[in-house]
C-alpha cells in the first residue's frame, strides 16, 4: 500500500495538485482542535465545521485526549498557543471512539501475540511503564472530554485567556454538541 501512495505522490506533484493547498505555518483562524485519529474525521470535521488547509492546528491521537500534562499533546498546544498564534482551543470527541471500551489485557494479549516478548514487557514496567494504565481507553467520551479541558485550561504553561472548550462530534452526521461549564 505504501508504493500505491508514493506513487500517485510522484503524479501529484508533477501535476502541481499541491497549489492549491499552499498557506503557510500560522493558523488563519487562530485555532488548535484536538480530536482522534478516527477515519470518520478525516474528511467530516473540516467538511463539519467549514474548514480548509490553514485554518487550524489539528492534532489527532488515539481517543483525541490529553493523557498527562507534558506529554506531546500539551507540547503541541503550547506550540501552537506561544509560536504560532493560537488563541483558541477546541477538543472534540466522538460518538462511537474505538478507544472508548478498550481494554488493556486485550491489546496486551495482541502486543504479545506479535512477537513482543514478556522480558520487552517487563523492561517497560522496570522503565515506570504503567501498560494497563497506558493502553487502556476511556469509559464515557463525555468525561473524557471534560477532563482534557480541565487539564489545558488548568495547565500551568497555558495563558488564563486561550479559550478551551469541548465538544463531542456525531461521526456519521458531523452534528456537534458541546459542553458547557467545564471548569
Amino acid at each position: 500500500m505504501i508504493d500505491e501512495l508514493l506513487e500517485y505522490n510522484r503524479a501529484f506533484v508533477e501535476k502541481k495538485g499541491y497549489e492549491k493547498y499552499l498557506t503557510n505555518k500560522y493558523p488563519d483562524k487562530k485555532i488548535a482542535i484536538v480530536t482522534c485519529m478516527d477515519t470518520r474525521l478525516v474528511e467530516l470535521i473540516p467538511a463539519a465545521l467549514g474548514l480548509k488547509n490553514g485554518d487550524v492546528k489539528m492534532i489527532k491521537n488515539a481517543g483525541g485526549t490529553i493523557t498527562h500534562p507534558f506529554g506531546s499533546v500539551m507540547r503541541s498546544l503550547l506550540v501552537g498557543i506561544y509560536e504560532l498564534g493560537v488563541e483558541e482551543v477546541m477538543i472534540i470527541g466522538h460518538t462511537d471512539c474505538g478507544a472508548q471500551h478498550m481494554d488493556s489485557k486485550v491489546m496486551l494479549q495482541h502486543i504479545k501475540e506479535h512477537g513482543v516478548t514478556d522480558e520487552q514487557l517487563e523492561m517497560m514496567q522496570y522503565c515506570n511503564v504503567d501498560l494497563h494504565s497506558w493502553l487502556s481507553g476511556f469509559d464515557n467520551v463525555e468525561q473524557s472530554v471534560r477532563g482534557s479541558v480541565h487539564l489545558v485550561k488548568h495547565h500551568p504553561l497555558v495563558p488564563k485567556d486561550i479559550v478551551v472548550r469541548g465538544f463531542i462530534i456525531d461521526s456519521q452526521t458531523g452534528k456537534l454538541t458541546e459542553f458547557e461549564n467545564i471548569d
